[in-house]
This record gives C-alpha cells, structure tokens and sequence, in this order.
C-alpha cells in the first residue's frame, strides 16, 4: 500500500493526525491540572485550554487563506513548528510559575491546531474517488492513537521532572518535533485554483440564514460546546474526590475513544437511518451523560459519563457536519465552512474557560445538570426541521 504515492501521502496525513490529536488531547489532560498549580483563583484554572481554542478561533480562517498561496504542506509544517514553539513556551510558563506564559503556549498550541484542522480536507485532495472514503476514514482513526497517547503522555510527563507537568509540555514540544518531520514527507498540489470561485454565490446573510443550516451549526456547536466544557472540567473534578492522575488519564482515554472509534462506522449509520435520527441519538447520549454524572463521584461513574459524552459528541459532530453540507455550492463552501468553525470554535472557547469557574462554583453534578435545558433546545431544534421538511426522521437522509 505505501508504494503507491497517493496511499503514501494518506498514511503521512493519517501520521500526523494522530501525532497532532495526541498533542490537544495531552493539553486537555493535564492542562487545567497544570493551570490550577499556579493560578491566583481557582475559576483560572483552565485559562491554558481556554488559550488553546482561542488560538484555533483566531487562526483557522488565517490558516486556510495563507494555505491557499502557498499550499498544504508548508502551511502544515508551520503548523506543527508553532506547536513545538507552544510546548517549550509552556514548558517555561510551568517553570517560572506563569499561568499568562503558560497560556501563551497552549495559544500556540491552539494555532497548530487551526492548521490540523485541514488534514482531513488535504487526504481528500490527493486520493481518487474510490479511495477518498477510506483515505478520511484512516485521517480520522488517528484520534484512536491520541486517544491512547495522549493521556499516557500526560500522565508520564506530569511527574517526569520538577516542577509537576513541566515535563509533560516537553514531551508536547517533542511530539510536535516528530510531527514537523513526518509533515516534510508530503506532496500535496496546491490547490488556489479550486479557491478561484469563492466570490460566486450567494451572500453570506442568505447562506447562513437557511433553517437548516442554522440547525446543522447549532447542532454541532451544542456537541462540541457540551463536550468541551465536560471534558475540560472532568480532570479538576475527578482531583477534588480524590482521583490521581493515572485514573483521570484513563477517563480521558475512554473518552476520546469514545469520540473517534464510531467514526469508522458514523457514515454508514446516518446513510440507513437519516442524518437527523443519527444526531438525535447524540442527544440521547448527552442526557445519559448528565444521567451517569448524577449516580456519583467513582471512577465508574465519571468512566461511563465521558464515555457516553464521546460518542454523543460523534454523532452530533459528524451529524452537524454532514446536514451542512446540503446548505451551500462549491462556490459558497469558504464562507458557510468559515463562519461554522469559527463559531464552533468560540464557543469551545467560551465553554473551556467558564469550566473552571462553573465547576467552583456549582460543583460537578450540578455543572452537568444545568446542560440538559441547551440538550432539550437541541432536540426540539432537530425536531422542528423535521417537521419543517414534511418528512419523518428516518426518511432518507441528507446526501453528502
């Protein structure tokens, strides 16, 4: 397989992928941990993951325009070059006790990521049709690796070396570093021509007005919106009953395998059964996250949670994903795609760095419970463009 040049580029994509994934889900292990060892408040704690969406927030649409001159891969390897800046950044803001210098690393974390975001997007360019499917699919198996490495990482690097966590970011930086290596591999066109006809189309206003593009967004803003914010305050959670970091590092592993196992099978579930009925499962899920986070503080119960939060977070994510797909043209692809990251984006901003104070303030079961009013507007969302298109939720689904 890896003879041939196109699977060689997908297996280089799908490398990186699952180095970069292991760098975020690394961040989200320990970096509220490592925060909450310096920070002046408590509710400051997870500023660091906060920095890191804010990071991808701003630089996504950056990202995409400047990849559009001068191509995939020197726009990748600068990428992965300001994840390792990120790592030694953080490294130091842990040395010097700075949550600021800190969270100005997990930013530059953060901006490796609005790079990422597009490796997904490259595999399609340079497989052929019959191998495009397979080529995504192993893209999106590499959060499987991160969510093995990821933690395992976090939990090796936290007492590694003194102070607590500066090892862990060192590791970051060195991950980053192996990334950048695999990254110099790839040949991928450029593809400017493609961005050509961006200006056609409708208007912004027009495209994102459309009912079923504002329930596609909302439906995946409420998936990454709920898991970020769950899976931000789980490991601060999990310190206060008294959980040490090997536990909450497998928690975050079986929530992140949660997040990307089903994706190898998401696809052919929402072409059986429809791509509302698939989001509505996620939904189910999410309220039998906050179900489980009420049955107590053991590690089972938090186990169970995040793993019900991960898949939910699939089926909504993917789901969202998928129903936009039906709402815009070739031509209006740059500003409907823009215009979902980047609220996607604020919104795990916004919800990354409310955790800290909300769980301070609520504690974690209660922190849950409040979610079920955005779970309940989700669902009536989803039922009401059911409605609204005339047909039941199992009809055929949304082509993509």
């Amino acid at each position: 397989m890896i003879g041939n040049p196109m699977h060689r580029q997908v297996v280089l994509l799908a490398s990186a992928q699952a180095l970069f994934q292991t760098v975020s889900v690394l961040v989200m292990t320990v970096g509220g941990l490592a925060g909450g060892q310096i920070a002046p408040r408590p509710e400051l704690a997870t500023m660091p993951i906060a920095a890191m969406f804010l990071g991808t927030a701003a630089m996504t649409s950056p990202a995409s325009m400047w990849m559009a001159r001068v191509g995939r891969r020197a726009g990748f390897v600068a990428g992965a070059l300001m994840g390792i800046a990120g790592g030694l950044v953080a490294a130091l803001g842990i040395w010097f006790g700075s949550l600021l210098l800190l969270s100005l690393g997990t930013f530059g974390v953060g901006a490796y990521q609005a790079f990422a975001q597009f490796y997904r997007f490259a595999a399609s360019e340079v497989a052929d049709g019959a191998f495009r499917p397979r080529a995504i699919s192993l893209v999106l198996g590499g959060g499987v690796v991160a969510a093995l490495a990821g933690p395992m990482l976090g939990r090796l690097g936290g007492p590694l070396l003194a102070p607590e966590y500066l090892g862990s970011f060192l590791l970051l930086a060195l991950v980053s570093l192996i990334a950048t290596g695999v990254l110099l591999g790839l040949h991928i066109p450029n593809t400017q021509a493609a961005h050509a006809d961006a200006g056609n189309g409708r208007s912004w206003r027009d495209i994102v007005t459309q009912p079923t593009y504002l329930v596609a967004l909302f439906g995946a803003v409420t998936g990454y919106g709920i898991m970020i914010l769950a899976m931000t305050a789980t490991p601060l959670a999990m310190a206060h009953y008294q959980h040490d970091l090997p536990a909450t590092a497998t928690v975050i592993q079986f929530h992140v395998l949660g997040m990307f196992l089903p994706s190898f099978v998401t696809g052919s579930l929402i072409a059986r059964f429809g791509v509302l009925r698939i989001m509505l499962t996620g939904i189910v899920l999410f309220a039998g996250h906050v179900t489980m986070s009420l049955t107590g503080t053991g590690f089972g119960s938090f186990a169970s949670a995040l793993v019900l939060l991960g898949i939910g977070w699939n089926f909504l994510y993917i789901g969202g994903t998928t129903l936009l797909t039906s709402t815009y043209t070739p031509a209006e692809k740059g500003k409907a795609q823009a215009t979902n990251d980047m609220t996607i984006f604020a919104v795990g901003l916004s919800c990354s760095f409310s955790a800290g104070a909300l769980l301070q303030v609520l504690g974690w079961q209660t922190l849950n419970l409040i979610l079920l009013p955005w779970i309940a507007a989700a669902a009536l969302a989803l039922f009401w463009l059911g409605w609204k298109q005339r047909k039941p939720l199992n009809s055929a689904p949304v082509a993509e």
